[in-house]
């Protein structure tokens, strides 16, 4: 009986110390691509913000393992479409780049959660939200500090989202389909010239969101 109880106990630390490893592992940030594809099945964080990049390096689509990204800062004219080939991505952040239009691959990131499109000067709204509509896990969305004038009536069909940063714009209206966001929680609109009489509005309707304006 003893001889069990203890071989019991050894199974039972050797399995939490292999969750352990598995768990730094995933908690890893690379820096460096080259670094990274030494091992590519073992990486789980990638962090290429402000390299300059203006176009991403083909390898980088051999990380099929990623779950978060950073390519802020890098001034990438273009996302490839490869992009959609990371399906473990669950965190995004295309912050500070020159890019206009998201590829039609994009909808195949189906685990993304978290979207960053903060300080891109140059997006096709109406055009990426035709792609960005069809991620059925995005929960949070950042479009901070990106010049918006106005934001297309099909943020409605972001059916899932809970978090939605619009600081920092030029937005003097919001689009009534928001408020179909039925689990929306969270409404950023800091440094807007929208009306309070419309804020308290969209509240009523929607009086379990919380804005911050």
């Amino acid at each position: 009986m003893k001889t069990f109880t203890t071989l019991f106990i050894i199974f039972f630390i050797c399995q939490v110390s292999i969750g352990q490893i598995h768990s730094l592992e995933q908690e890893k940030e690379y820096t460096s691509l080259q670094e990274a594809l030494k091992e590519p099945e073992k990486v789980f964080r990638l962090n290429l913000s402000n390299m300059n990049l203006e176009e991403l390096p083909q390898d980088l689509f051999l990380l099929k393992n990623l779950r978060y990204l950073n390519l802020s800062g890098d001034h990438l004219k273009l996302i490839p479409k490869e992009i959609g080939q990371l399906h473990n991505l669950r965190e995004l952040d295309l912050s500070g780049n020159d890019f206009k239009i998201l590829p039609k691959e994009f909808s195949n990131l189906r685990n993304l959660e978290t979207l960053y499109l903060s300080d891109n000067p140059f997006l096709d709204l109406e055009e990426d939200f035709r792609v960005l509509k069809r991620l059925k896990s995005l929960r949070e969305f950042h479009l901070e500090n990106d010049a918006i004038t106005s934001i297309p009536a099909s943020i409605g069909d972001f059916k899932n989202l809970e978090e939605l940063y619009l600081n920092n714009n030029q937005l003097e209206h919001l689009p009534t389909s928001i408020k179909s966001l039925k689990n929306l929680k969270l409404l950023e609109l800091d440094s807007n010239t929208i009306p309070n009489e419309e804020i308290s509005s969209f509240l009523y309707y929607s009086p379990t969101i919380k804005i911050k304006f």
